[in-house]
């Protein structure tokens, strides 16, 4: 069955594991973009852009749904990537043993509201995205590559934004998606996006959290049910974080004053609680006002975890709106409705 074939089977994605596969269904995608009118603002009629990317390493939960209910809703096709990049993984970390079940992610992708005929899941593996080996020529993180997540990950960042540009490059879209709980590796391809003058849209999408709080990520199965329970500390953090924000006179060293009240005596390994400038992703001092996100990141046992909250810090009307238009700590009924 050819691409087209493939693309036209009643309310089934195309699943493409080489370039060529890929190629042949953005063709395909192509061929049947013909323009989708929906409203617009002031009662024009607007166009939908033709292709939004979703980029995942499998495992697929329900922030990833979320990923792709807003990519079908932004573009007229859906390209969803699955690849386990080695590039972003140190020596000591899970490469070898990161969740990988196609089978289980497929049946999740499918259905209303996410994938479906026109829509392509392309999963590669290493040596088709690296088909010479590891690249010679890589991205570099820069000062993005210097902070939190980078000082315990040392290269995380550059693997990261080599595997996105590349995906870019494959599946050329004009839309891509990102979810705001990685806030530093979104800045930074937001970022590499500005710099390099790639031509696409970067769009976030809340975090989405488990009824408890736990902000929903891959990692979450390796917790044993006692090291679940206490990695709830950190999503109480950035609530508190956000909270604390939220109150009158609220300065930066209230704000982190309020998340490390909630993981002081913490039984997690804690590596960073700290309030960054989003634009640089580095630490703020406590004249500071504007947009900020309070990120932390600790070992729960051996399971290494993130969390985030974009909080506002003096008066949002003196600031341009430079924070997403929803907060990175989402609610938990918002959570269930994502279900």
């Amino acid at each position: 069955m050819n691409a087209q074939d493939r693309l036209e089977a009643a309310g089934t994605p195309t699943l493409a594991r080489t370039r060529d596969e890929l190629a042949a269904a953005l063709a395909v995608q192509g061929a049947h973009g013909l323009a989708t009118a929906q409203p617009a603002t002031g009662g024009r009629v607007g166009r939908l852009p033709a292709r939004a990317v979703v980029m995942t390493m499998g495992a697929l939960h329900a922030g990833h749904l979320a990923l792709v209910a807003a990519a079908k809703a932004s573009a007229q096709h859906v390209v969803v990537t699955i690849f386990v990049n080695p590039l972003q993984f140190g020596p000591d970390e899970d490469l070898d043993r990161y969740p990988r079940d196609l089978a289980g992610d497929l049946a999740l992708l499918t259905g209303p509201g996410l994938l479906g005929a026109g829509d392509v899941v392309f999963a590669p593996t290493p040596d088709v995205v690296y088909a010479d080996g590891d690249p010679v020529v890589r991205v570099s993180a820069g000062r993005f590559g210097e902070v939190l997540e980078t000082v315990a990950r040392p290269g995380h960042l550059d693997g990261v934004l080599t595997v996105v540009l590349k995906l870019l490059h494959l599946t050329r879209p004009d839309v891509a998606m990102f979810g705001q709980k990685d806030a530093q590796q979104v800045a930074a391809v937001r970022r590499m996006v500005r710099d390099l003058d790639v031509p696409v849209d970067v769009r976030e999408v809340a975090t989405v959290r488990d009824a408890d709080g736990l902000a929903l990520s891959s990692r979450n199965a390796y917790l044993s049910p006692a090291e679940r329970t206490r990695a709830l500390v950190l999503g109480r953090s950035v609530r508190a974080a956000h909270d604390a924000a939220d109150g009158p006179g609220a300065t930066p060293a209230h704000v982190r004053a309020a998340a490390h009240a909630v993981l002081a005596g913490a039984d997690i390994e804690l590596e960073y609680a700290e309030l960054v400038d989003p634009a640089t992703f580095e630490a703020v001092d406590d004249r500071f006002t504007g947009p900020a996100v309070l990120a932390v990141a600790a070992r729960v046992g051996a399971t290494r975890l993130i969390d985030n909250a974009w909080v506002m810090l003096g008066d949002p009307t003196a600031h341009p709106q430079t924070a997403p238009t929803t907060s990175a700590y989402t609610a938990t009924e918002r959570t269930e409705a994502s279900r």
